[in-house]
C-alpha cells in the first residue's frame, strides 16, 4: 500500500535536513570512551577497554541541529571495583586516565574542544584510599580498598537534565597524562586541552557534558 505523506509534514523533514549540520570529531582517551548527542550514541571506542595499554585516538563525523548536547562517558580500566590493574603480579598498581576532544564543523572550524568549561562528574571512584595499591591480596569494599559508585543520573546526556551542581572538568597537562599511541596521530586545536575528574588516578568512570548552542 502506497503511503502518503502530508506536504507539511515533508516541508517540515526538509527543513529540520537543512538546518542539521556535519560535525568531524576527534577524541583520544586512556583508555575508552563513547560519545552521545543528545542521548544518542554517535561514536564508540573500537579498542575494548580490556585490552593492555588500549591507548588509541578515533576519528570520526556525525550530523545534528544546534542547540545539541554533548555527553561522554570516559573509563579508565580497572580489573574490578578495587580500582586496581594487573592484580596480583608485581605491576599491581592504580591506573590514570585522561580524555581529550575536538570538534570541527564542515568548513573546519572548531567548534568544540576539551576544556574546564566542560562539567564532568565521577561515578566510580577507587581507590579511596591509595594504599591499597600495595596491598598483596585488595579486596574491593574491605579495609584500604573501599570505592564508591554510582549509576548514570537518568536523561544526564539530555537538554533538560539540571546539571547545575556538577563540577567543572579538571585540566591537565600532557605531562600529567603521558599520552601514548594515537595521541600523536592527531593535530590538535591549540586550546584542546586534556580533561578528567579530580584524580587522575582515583576517578575511574567520568561522565562528561557540553551544550553547544
Amino acid at each position: 500500500m502506497r503511503q502518503i505523506v502530508p506536504a507539511f509534514a515533508l516541508l517540515l523533514t526538509s527543513t529540520a535536513a537543512l538546518q542539521a549540520e556535519t560535525y568531524a570529531v576527534d577524541v583520544w582517551a586512556d583508555n575508552w570512551f563513547e560519545m552521545r548527542i543528545d542521548g544518542e550514541l554517535v561514536a564508540e571506542d573500537s579498542v575494548s577497554i580490556t585490552t593492555e595499554r588500549s591507548f588509541n585516538a578515533e576519528s570520526f563525523t556525525f550530523e545534528a541541529e544546534r542547540p545539541f548536547v554533548i555527553g561522554l562517558v570516559a573509563k579508565d580500566f580497572k580489573e574490578n571495583d578495587t580500582g586496581l590493574e594487573y592484580i596480583g603480579s608485581g605491576r599491581q598498581q592504580m591506573g590514570d586516565g585522561g580524555v581529550i576532544l575536538q570538534m570541527t564543523d564542515a568548513s573546519g572550524e572548531a567548534v568544540v574542544v576539551s576544556d574546564d568549561g566542560w562539567q564532568c562528574l565521577v561515578i566510580h571512584t577507587a581507590p579511596l584510599d591509595k594504599s591499597c595499591e600495595s596491598e598483596s591480596n585488595p579486596v574491593a569494599g574491605e579495609g584500604v580498598c573501599d570505592f564508591e559508585a554510582s549509576d548514570e543520573p537518568a536523561g544526564w546526556d539530555l537538554a533538560g537534565f539540571d546539571a547545575a551542581d556538577w563540577p567543572q572538568a579538571d585540566v591537565y597537562s600532557e605531562a600529567q597524562v603521558d599520552p601514548k599511541m594515537g595521541y600523536d596521530e592527531i593535530s590538535w586545536d591549540a586550546d584542546a586541552e586534556l580533561i578528567w575528574g579530580p584524580d587522575l588516578e582515583q576517578s575511574n568512570t567520568v561522565l562528561c557534558r557540553l551544550t553547544v548552542e
